[in-house]
């Protein structure tokens, strides 16, 4: 337990210098202050290289809980896509698969507590339909583009497949599942090298360009920032991809397939990955900005999410110290810029590419690309998770949704369940404390029945939040002789419980009092914090100073919140003005945590509601990290 503080006290103490993938992120909004521009184009378009960009600017706000980087990618997106879910500059006949990328960033809208978001739903749809009319080879796979008929790159399995296998997760359309590991399993089919392990950049079908070979039909050469498209859109396809499902385990093999390959031809001098990947020091070839970033991120993803062997880190941690000591420079106003990416790869075409060693170099290398500038943030948000996977490792959160059991209309008039729910985006969910917990290297499941030791099994942390009452349920699930003797003996064996009520007109206390007085704490019925409109003030909860859980939060907010009455084992752990706020117990070898309020569900952790200052976010992280230490392996 020891150890895991001092990972938590050295992140904490790293967290006080501003990490790269912020500080590059809040470089990038400098240069491209109102709208995205990009390479030498003088005006915006709907392009792969602003929604690789913001699909990153996502994952900063995810990991910050700072909404500019949430503003910056709605902006950017609200002046492309129209009221009735048309995109301006978009043009469908050209089945350009590249143009599917930023779609990713049109579903993060779609599940968002926003007004009008149903237009982001229906430009979703739009690219959808898209691929449903995308040119295809014989055997099914897209083509890249309908101006390079029969070819399959590369670029194009990260430019559609984790739309698509996203898209089919929120929409339920499962049977897309089959069509997208078919993508990659004609790629692995047709541009996989037997010998280096490396992939083609593309094959065309057909033999009939000048760059294929007549016989393979492949591409001349392995090119670097292809083969990082192709291991990224594997790393987060599968952050998709059914569990269940017949095919995931053959994307899992091609992951691990491509990683020995990746290590191998990694330059050991530099830590970073040549342009022409497998031919290293010949004349003209050098080290490349993207696909070092984007190796660097499918390694270390790879990693963290459990694909591959824990040995690969080391890789991608040499590849990142390549990255910052070779291309990362300091610029004078305080931004920081990266250098090193070619500006653009391709076959065919005109002036025609022939795919050639001397073809790849001849492309110019610039400053601030996209293309690099987007995976080096995602690279460093892998770099600056990994130190604190092991608070969590190996330890399982779940949520309560049995007591708490409440149902809305979903984006497609369906019934699901919502309100403190690990997959709820809206303001009402837990969605963004979820991703805090899985940064953290803990699972997050549910658990939809009523607590029982077989329920329970394999739980380190169990949460139950705000209990339902016939207000918010017909029939409501109240607790019961049975549950409270299931969590005690569970608590007892080392189960660490966390317990969120709420005020009296929305929480049933009740019930959930005879819990909780079992470990001495009771919600009552003096409701504080009764804010009026956006009084902020009225919310604020002050955090003393040495607190054993909330070690740098300083003012966190919470509204509208029962105090607690305590006795022993049960000890305030916040309190203001006499009233006990939070308050823990230890109980056997176990742990209680208590609060009268669900205050860390996402309209009050995502930053974009209450002012700054109050550091819900830093304390939801902080909570997290001593729950996952309290529970005992």
């Amino acid at each position: 337990m020891k150890s895991l503080f001092l990972i938590l006290l050295t992140t904490c103490a790293i967290a006080q210098q501003k990490p790269y993938s912020q500080r590059m992120a809040d470089s990038f909004m400098t240069w491209h202050k109102d709208s995205i521009l990009i390479g030498d184009r003088k005006t915006a378009r709907w392009d792969y290289e602003q929604g690789l960009v913001l699909k990153a600017f996502e994952r900063v706000w995810y990991r910050t809980g700072d909404s500019k980087y949430f503003t910056y990618t709605l902006n950017d997106i609200n002046q492309f896509v129209r009221e009735d879910g048309s995109i301006r500059t978009y043009q469908m006949d050209e089945f350009n698969i590249d143009n599917v990328t930023t779609g990713r960033v049109l579903l993060m809208l779609a599940q968002q507590s926003l007004p009008g978001r149903e237009k982001f739903q229906k430009a979703a749809f739009l690219l959808r339909d898209q691929l449903a009319k995308q040119p295809r080879t014989k055997e099914g796979g897209f083509w890249h583009k309908g101006r390079y008929p029969n070819q399959m790159w590369l670029d194009g399995l990260f430019m559609a497949e984790p739309f698509y296998a996203e898209f089919s997760r929120v929409f339920n359309q499962p049977a897309n599942f089959d069509d997208i590991a078919r993508q990659f399993a004609l790629i692995e089919k047709h541009l996989v090298d037997s010998k280096t392990g490396l992939l083609y950049h593309g094959y065309d079908e057909s033999r009939e360009q000048k760059w294929a070979n007549p016989e393979t039909g492949q591409s001349p050469n392995f090119w670097g920032r292809s083969i990082g498209w192709y291991g990224m859109a594997l790393v987060d396809v599968l952050e998709y991809f059914p569990e269940n499902h017949p095919q995931r385990a053959s994307l899992v093999n091609y992951l691990q397939r491509l990683a020995t390959p990746l290590v191998n031809y990694q330059d050991p001098k530099t830590g970073c990955w040549y342009q022409m990947t497998n031919q290293g020091t010949r004349k003209g070839n050098y080290i490349e900005a993207s696909a070092s970033c984007m190796f660097v991120y499918t390694l270390a993803k790879a990693v963290r999410m459990g694909y591959l062997d824990k040995s690969f880190l080391a890789s991608a941690q040499k590849g990142y110290r390549g990255i910052l000591k070779n291309f990362i420079e300091e610029d004078p106003n305080g931004t920081i810029s990266l250098n090193g990416t070619v500006s653009v790869g391709g076959l065919g075409g005109t002036p025609y590419r022939d795919g050639s060693y001397e073809y790849y170099l001849s492309e110019p290398i610039r400053k601030n690309d996209l293309k690099g500038v987007g995976p080096f943030i995602m690279a460093s948000l892998e770099m600056e998770i990994a130190p604190e996977l092991a608070i969590g490792a190996g330890k399982t959160v779940a949520v309560d949704y049995h007591f708490n059991h409440e149902f809305r209309k979903d984006l497609l008039g369906q019934t699901e369940q919502f309100h403190y729910t690990w997959e709820d985006r809206m303001h009402s969910g837990f969605w963004h404390w979820g991703n805090t917990f899985r940064e953290l290297g803990a699972k997050t499941v549910p658990v939809r029945t009523a607590p029982t030791a077989e329920s329970l099994k394999g739980i380190d942390v169990y949460i139950i939040v705000d209990p339902d009452s016939p207000k918010e349920t017909a029939k409501p699930n109240y607790i019961q002789d049975a549950d409270i003797k299931a969590i005690n003996e569970w608590v007892k064996a080392g189960g660490v419980l966390v317990m969120m009520a709420n005020d009296t007109s929305n929480c049933e206390t009740r019930h959930f009092n005879e819990l909780a007085q079992t470990f001495g704490i009771r919600f009552t019925d003096k409701n504080r914090n009764m804010v009026k409109g956006k009084n902020w003030e009225q919310g604020k909860v002050t955090i003393p100073a040495s607190n054993p859980v909330f070690r740098e939060t300083k003012a966190v907010y919470i509204k509208e919140l029962a105090t607690l009455d305590l006795k022993s084992p049960a000890r305030a752990l916040v309190s203001e003005e006499d009233d006990a706020i939070m308050a823990v117990a230890k109980v056997g070898k176990g742990t209680v945590f208590a609060v009268g309020d669900p205050w860390l569900y996402n309209e009050y952790t995502d930053g974009r509601i209450i002012p700054m200052v109050y550091q819900n976010y830093k304390a939801s992280k902080e909570l997290a990290a001593w729950l996952l230490v309290q529970a005992r392996k």
